[in-house]
């Protein structure tokens, strides 16, 4: 059904300590294109050094001299609020692959917006329900001062059902966490919840590990994906966390997914490359159904989401965030490699909250 190639502008992190994340997204996007065969698709890739006034730069350019009809790629969640809106205000739409704020899904919705991950709350509500299932009852919180972090800990206590010891936003990009050790370490806590993704979660883990304290960690997958456990090692052992993925969700894509991601780049794939996969394949089921140009039909046909997901079934919500199951994970060593496998679930069917 596609007449003119569909252009696409990926602005994600490439640089610095978060670019773990952005090149995962990119290489999932990148293995699904190659896989399908489907040479319709133009895609400009650019680097936003997780830096707000890049990203909007980068897009301006993008919208404004490369006609892209598709934005995607964007991983932190003050970028997103920095370009989405103005992109899907100039009749672009916008595919997000991971950053979820909680301000795009409500009353700053947009039917030009869909979410491919999740929206932000949605782990950690996962987690907030694992902790009160696993009977913890005094927990200390940490999160950045970010979008996502706010976002972390509202999903936290929303299905947590304890005391809190202690609630803490540090810097975004922070490495060194001797003194929240230090007030964790006074607190009276019993377990700890944090989401510090890419190189903070990796800075915060062995930080914890030298510590010597020996409180139970929770937290969503982004604190344990497959790029931080590398890093990290033994340290991260036998913590739980929540996922909409995991790399032994037992369907033949996923499989697929997870054996073709491991060939094409000698790594295992983390939760972003299985959402910058599942974006990408979103993307070309909505171009073999309608062109681009008309919006209404294209619109429609990604909210049919009628791919095939690494999660298994997929849909969409009424705000274009997925309704989907929230898996407890457990970090596992197999041979040489850290990884996650699954062993419960914390919310089925989850819809935005």
């Amino acid at each position: 059904a596609q007449a003119d190639p569909v252009k696409v502008g990926m602005i994600t992190t490439l640089s610095g300590g978060g670019a773990g994340l952005g090149i995962d997204v990119r290489d999932g996007f990148l293995l699904a294109v190659k896989q399908s065969g489907n040479t319709d698709i133009e895609l400009i890739v650019e680097d936003d050094q997780r830096k707000p006034d890049v990203a909007v730069q980068l897009a301006d350019k993008m919208v404004q001299s490369d006609k892209v009809d598709v934005m995607t790629g964007i991983v932190w969640s003050n970028l997103a609020m920095a370009v989405v809106p103005s992109v899907t205000a100039q009749g672009k739409f916008y595919l997000s692959p991971n950053a979820g704020p909680s301000a795009l899904a409500g009353k700053g919705c947009h039917p030009n917006y869909f979410n491919v991950a999740w929206q932000n709350d949605n782990l950690h509500e996962g987690a907030g329900a694992y902790a009160s299932f696993a009977g913890l009852t005094n927990s200390f919180l940490l999160a950045p001062n970010y979008p996502a972090g706010k976002d972390a800990l509202t999903g936290y206590k929303r299905f947590y059902k304890g005391e809190l010891a202690g609630e803490i936003y540090t810097k975004l990009g922070q490495t060194d966490y001797a003194a929240e050790l230090a007030q964790i370490r006074a607190s009276g806590a019993d377990s700890v919840f944090f989401f510090l993704p890419g190189g903070m979660g990796i800075s915060f883990l062995k930080q914890y590990k030298d510590s010597g304290i020996d409180l139970p960690v929770v937290g969503p997958a982004f604190s344990f994906d497959q790029g931080i456990l590398q890093a990290v090692g033994d340290a991260a052992l036998g913590v739980k966390n929540t996922s909409q993925w995991s790399k032994d969700i037992a369907n033949e894509t996923n499989k697929a997914f997870v054996e073709s991601f491991q060939a094409e780049y000698g790594r295992l794939p983390s939760l972003y490359a299985s959402q910058g996969f599942d974006t990408a394949n979103l993307l070309l089921s909505a171009m073999a159904k309608a062109d681009v140009s008309d919006a209404d039909a294209f619109r429609a046909a990604l909210e049919a989401a009628e791919f095939k997901s690494t999660r298994g079934d997929f849909r969409f919500g009424p705000n274009h965030h997925p309704i989907q199951d929230i898996h407890v994970r457990e970090v596992i060593k197999e041979g040489d490699v850290y990884t996650n496998k699954i062993i419960g679930t914390a919310l089925t069917s989850h819809a935005d909250a």
